[in-house]
C-alpha cells in the first residue's frame, strides 16, 4: 500500500473513532438549515428563504468541515507531536495534506447528501440543477479552506490556531453572503465580501443549483484561485512540530 493511501485510510480511521466532533460536524449545518429554513426571519432576496439558504449552507458545511474541524485537530496533532512521527516516514506535507483533505471529502459526501436530503424535505426545488457542476464546486472549494485551515495549523501553537480558525470562521460567516445577501453589506465590504471564498463558493452553487448565481465566472476565478494558493502555502510552511 502506497504511503498516501495508507494515510488516507488512517485519517478515515481517526474520524470515525471521534465519534461526538463528527456528530457535530454533521450536525451544525444540519441544525442551521432546518431552524432558518422554517423560519422567515433572514433578509433574503428570494421568495422562498429555503432557494438562498441551502446553496449557501452547503458553502457553510464545506467551510466547516474542511477549515475549520480539519484545521483544529491538524493544530493540536501538531501540539501534541503526533505529527512529528510522521515527519521520519515516507509521507512528505503534500501527500499529508492530499490525506487529509481527501478525508475530509469523503466526510463531506455524506454531509452534503444529509443536507440536500433536509432541503428537500423543506420544500426546496433545485432549478434545472446541474450536480455534476455543484460537485466539482465542492471539492474545488475543500481544496481551498483545506489548504487555509492547514497553513494555519503548520504554523500556529494549538491554542492560537484554535483562536484564528474560529475568527476567520466568523468572519468569513459575516462576509460571505451565505445567511444574507452581500448587497445588504456597505460597498466597501461587499467588495472584500467576493473576494472570500466562502462567498465565491456560495455564489457557484447557487448558479449550479438554481441558476441564481450573481457574478459565476468571477466566483469561480476566485474559488479556484484560493485552491490552488493555499495548498501550495500550507505545503511549503507546514511545520511538523
Amino acid at each position: 500500500m502506497s504511503p498516501l493511501a495508507a494515510q488516507i485510510g488512517a485519517e478515515l480511521s481517526l474520524v470515525r473513532r471521534n465519534g461526538e466532533q463528527l456528530l457535530i460536524t454533521l450536525g451544525i449545518p444540519l441544525v442551521l438549515l432546518g431552524f432558518f429554513g422554517s423560519v422567515d426571519i433572514l433578509p433574503t432576496d428570494t421568495d422562498e428563504p429555503i432557494d438562498f439558504l441551502v446553496p449557501g449552507i452547503l458553502a457553510l458545511a464545506v467551510m466547516s468541515t474542511s477549515m475549520v474541524s480539519l484545521g483544529i485537530a491538524t493544530g493540536f496533532e501538531r501540539s501534541y507531536l503526533v505529527l512529528k512521527r510522521l515527519a521520519a516516514t515516507p509521507l512528505g506535507t503534500g501527500r499529508l495534506i492530499t490525506a487529509k483533505t481527501v478525508a475530509v471529502v469523503c466526510i463531506e459526501a455524506v454531509q452534503m447528501a444529509l443536507l440536500v436530503a433536509l432541503g428537500f424535505a423543506l420544500g426546496w426545488t433545485p432549478v434545472s440543477a446541474n450536480w455534476l457542476l455543484a460537485l466539482a464546486a465542492v471539492v474545488v472549494g475543500t481544496f481551498a479552506f483545506a489548504g487555509i485551515g492547514l497553513a494555519l495549523a503548520g504554523n500556529l501553537r494549538g491554542e492560537v490556531n484554535l483562536a484564528a480558525v474560529n475568527g476567520l470562521y466568523l468572519v468569513l460567516l459575516l462576509l460571505g453572503g451565505v445567511l444574507f445577501p452581500l448587497d445588504r453589506l456597505p460597498p466597501f465590504l461587499r467588495a472584500i465580501g467576493r473576494a472570500t471564498p466562502t462567498h465565491a463558493l456560495a455564489d457557484v452553487l447557487a448558479d449550479s443549483l438554481m441558476k441564481a448565481g450573481g457574478h459565476t465566472a468571477t466566483s469561480w476565478v476566485v474559488l479556484i484561485a484560493w485552491a490552488v494558493v493555499m495548498p501550495a502555502v500550507a505545503a511549503r510552511t507546514f511545520r511538523w512540530a
